[in-house]
């Protein structure tokens, strides 16, 4: 309406990386190893000589030379911790200048697209060198690395191996792509942490300023601090509340690590065993809705699905990795008999818990229909004004909740060396916050039910967490009769600018990390480098789609040593996703390909735990003061868990809960958990005693079938029927409603090599078989006893599936009448019902535990 600050995607990524290079030079001093300073001077002098190289055309190349002596000697100066020294400030200024040069000469960058001239050449050249520089400073020496390989590789593509040659680039096309275009640096990663990433962890940095970070900790352990294990188990629910909001295992494990680790080592963990519990749950919080990594939400873009659909697809595998990590935890008490901490009350009978429980339920069912419905009707009868109602009854609900959280101061655990004597009370404890719940609600309402952008979402959370910032000490004081209003007020503007600047600081990483990971992708998209290793990844792989999937696997564990997860995520899916989905195809499975990035980001993430370089790892290894190696390594075989997973919905999208209702989804929910359960008993060699070999075995066996029935009766009865092409038109007339048709489709690659793939191909409805492929888009001929592709109807279901003029169909595969999969769990059931059997026998018999004691006072 106004039309001013209104920018476009372009301009907004230029702004974006404006701040993130001008605040990374000033937040992040320069490492002086031998190691560093080698890189921070090698990478410019590199760079600087295959620029001039690679300069073409008329344009004069001075300036290269000189910006690459002043970078060289800017790297060289010091960086002391504590302050920031005159060349540091040039370098931000520099970097702020170069970023947002898209922004001041948008227009008439647009009049010249391709044909960049010499302020261009200028600007590119010290940004790009500014922006590595950044890299090395905000986020280590490896994506730096791997970044300038890239641009390397760009430059001397003539000199490589024949395999991954191409004719090289020249200055002004690296350059022009990289910098003045938006296929490199201000690509669609930028594009990303610029319009939601940004708005998440700001709104994450402002929940746990205000207090929330701490309330799901004191939540988790009045629940779970009692039991075998208990501050191991709180430390992961916690981290699950947290992971709720956060989207970084580094600052999860920051956040709870700090209470979590050492009440674990009073129970009787280890250091190295406590902050391996640490590290591994937070870990998970990447891959816990709603606020999941940056990387989930590169998915919106690259998958080209609403993150609403990455959200549902990636809630079951989080619930059940987090509560297999309970379970592992509860073993590792189990091996070591460990206790909890001691209850502050008496608890109730179970039954009298177990009604108290289903009536919680049914009054959280009946609030969410209320809500949901009440909108509903709010909506259309106030028109334009229904946003300003919701809005009031918002901030009612808000008031009501901080008037009856007042009532309950919350105990706080600031120092978990101290002796703790009994555990908070959980009503209490969980009445005393759930303010903090809202805009959680907020945020869930808008991506789920409103289905808004994930940036707007956000945007409106984040607006009301700023209000309940600055409202909440003074309210509380109110209600409580303390007084002191106006100190009271100053406390929460304190903790707003607090969370500004911690958000503000979190975000400047990520920002860098996209940018530079732009590089790369730009490099791929401007070589062709992308087709030259999905053909070396094939040729390893043999054509196998396991063997593919372990060397993704694999690729992703080493690149995330070094780089981000949100780096790794865009570097490996850009190579290999794409490839992994045309592999399965040509091995007749039809993987989806937001199950392909699921598994990418899965693996990303685990890079965050796997040693040597397991960031989160060392960061819990800091807080509990055990070795970060060993921390790593016990933390990624508590991550065996979240390892399987993926390979398992590869196989089996019903884990993603693709195509799938609501009743057959909760079915899979407790088998796959039950399944996951079963896992982690064998891989921690102890289920109701310890596992003998075989009954490990047995119980990985077990967990597979539950997991895959389809593997085995498959094996007995194949789904398909495989039927000649010429059998097509009765195969269509006889497919039910619904169901798509499955082809074997021969092809020519992009090389001119034969392949093959296997589509499923929707078919529209129509009164014969013949009309049903016509309606789908589909022309066909009959040639020398082939049935060949004579045309595809443009924007038909056909085309959708990627069939083409002049593909064979060679095989036409109907479903058989397969008995159901699920008959596979029977003599999985039995064996368990075995070992448990076996494991009964043979367990000792436990001691009776001491009473819980009456609450004192």
């Amino acid at each position: 309406m106004v039309g001013v600050g209104v920018f476009n995607n372009t301009e907004t990524r230029s702004i974006h990386l404006s701040f993130a290079l001008f605040l990374a030079f000033l937040a992040f001093p320069a490492s002086r190893s031998i190691f560093q300073l080698a890189l921070g001077i090698g990478v410019p002098l590199l760079l600087g000589f295959l620029f001039l190289e690679g300069a073409t055309g008329v344009l004069p190349v001075w300036y290269v030379p000189v910006i690459t002596i002043a970078m060289i000697v800017a790297v060289v100066l010091p960086s002391p911790n504590k302050r920031v020294l005159p060349h540091e400030w040039v370098l931000a200024i520099a970097g702020a200048a170069t970023a947002s040069y898209l922004y001041f000469a948008y227009e008439s960058i647009s009049g010249r697209i391709g044909a960049p001239n010499m302020t261009d050449f200028m600007v590119g050249t010290v940004g790009l060198m500014v922006l590595l520089e950044a890299t090395r400073r905000a986020l280590g020496p490896a994506l730096m690395v791997v970044a300038s390989v890239f641009l390397i590789y760009t430059f001397l593509g003539p000199y490589m191996p024949s395999i991954i040659a191409h004719k090289g680039n020249s200055l002004s096309e690296v350059i022009n792509h990289q910098w003045i275009t938006t296929e490199g640096v201000f690509g669609i990663a930028l594009g990303v942490s610029t319009s939601f990433v940004f708005l998440f962890v700001l709104f994450g940095s402002l929940l746990d300023k205000a207090g929330a970070g701490s309330y799901f900790i004191n939540v988790a352990f009045s629940l779970m601090g009692h039991m075998r294990g208990g501050p191991a188990k709180a430390a992961v629910v916690s981290s699950a509340m947290t992971g709720l909001i956060s989207g970084s295992s580094i600052a999860n494990v920051v956040t709870t690590g700090t209470f979590t680790i050492p009440l674990m080592k009073r129970v009787g963990f280890s250091a190295e065993k406590a902050g391996a519990v640490e590290t591994a749950s937070s870990v998970n919080g990447q891959i816990m809705p709603p606020v999941m990594g940056a990387a989930a939400f590169l998915m919106v873009e690259y998958v080209g699905i609403p993150y609403f659909d990455v959200v549902k697809h990636a809630f079951l595998p989080a619930v059940i990795s987090y509560i297999a990590l309970v379970y592992i935890v509860h073993l590792e008490a189990l091996k070591a008999g460990m206790e909890g901490l001691p209850r502050a009350y008496v608890p109730k009978p179970w039954l009298q818990w177990l009604v108290g429980v289903v009536f919680g339920i049914l009054v959280l069912c009946a609030i969410s229909l209320a809500v949901y419905y009440g909108i509903g009707w709010i909506r259309p009868a106030f028109g334009e004004n229904a946003g300003w109602i919701v809005f009031a009854l918002l901030i009612a609900v808000y008031v009501g909740l901080l008037w009856y959280g007042a009532k309950y101061p919350a105990p706080q655990i600031d120092d978990p060396d101290k002796p703790i004597t009994e555990l908070p009370l959980p009503g209490p404890t969980v009445k005393s916050g759930l303010h903090f719940i809202l805009p959680v609600v907020v945020l869930v309402w808008a991506l789920m039910v409103d289905r808004l952008s994930p940036g707007l979402s956000a945007f409106w959370a984040a607006t009301f967490m700023i209000f309940i910032l600055v409202t909440q000490h003074p309210i509380t004081a109110f209600f409580r009769g303390t007084g002191n209003y106006g100190l009271e007020a100053g406390r929460g503007l304190i903790d707003l600018v607090d969370g500004l600047i911690t958000g503000a600081r979190n975000m400047i990483g990520i920002g860098i990390a996209t940018a530079t990971a732009g590089i790369i992708v730009g490099a791929v998209s401007q070589t062709g480098v992308g087709s030259a290793l999905a053909e070396v990844v094939e040729v390893l792989s043999g054509g196998n789609l396991l063997a593919i999937l372990f060397l993704t696997a694999i690729l992703s564990l080493i690149l995330g040593m070094g780089l981000p997860t949100t780096a790794n995520y865009i570097v490996v899916s850009a190579l290999l996703a794409p490839v992994i989905v045309t592999l399965g195809e040509a091995n007749g499975l039809i993987v989806p390909l937001i199950a392909v990035h699921l598994f990418v980001f899965y693996f990303g993430i685990m890079a965050d735990v796997t040693p040597p370089v397991g960031l989160a790892s060392f960061a819990a290894a800091a807080v509990s003061g055990g070795d970060p190696i060993k921390t790593g390594a016990i933390a990624f075989f508590y991550s065996l868990r979240t390892a399987a997973l993926p390979f398992l919905f590869i196989f089996n999208t019903d884990l993603l809960l693709i195509n799938v209702d609501v009743f057959h989804g909760i079915f899979i929910f407790i088998v796959a958990t039950i399944a996951m359960l079963l896992f982690a008993a064998a891989t921690q060699g102890w289920f109701l005693t310890k596992n003998r070999i075989w009954e490990g075995v047995a119980l990985l066996l077990i967990a597979f079938t539950l997991f895959r029935p389809g593997f085995w009766m498959d094996m007995a009865v194949p789904p398909y029927d495989d039927r000649p092409a010429s059998e097509l038109a009765a195969a269509a007339g006889n497919t039910p409603q619904g169901q798509p048709l499955r082809l074997r489709i021969a092809y020519l690659d992009a090389f001119g090599a034969p392949s093959e793939r296997t589509v499923d191909l929707p078919l529209p409805n129509g009164a014969s078989g013949e009309e049903r492929l016509a309606n789908a888009g589909l022309e066909l001929v009959e040639t020398d006893g082939k049935t060949m592709i004579d045309n595809v109807a443009f924007g038909s279901p056909a085309e959708a599936v990627g069939l083409d003029w002049d593909q064979q169909i060679t095989l036409v595969r109907t479903p058989t009448e397969q008995p159901t999969k699920y008959w596979m769990f029977l003599p999985a059931l039995a064996l368990l019902g075995l070992i448990v059997w076996g494991q009964r026998r043979r367990a000792p018999r436990e001691p009776a535990r001491p009473k819980a004691r009456a609450m004192a006072g």
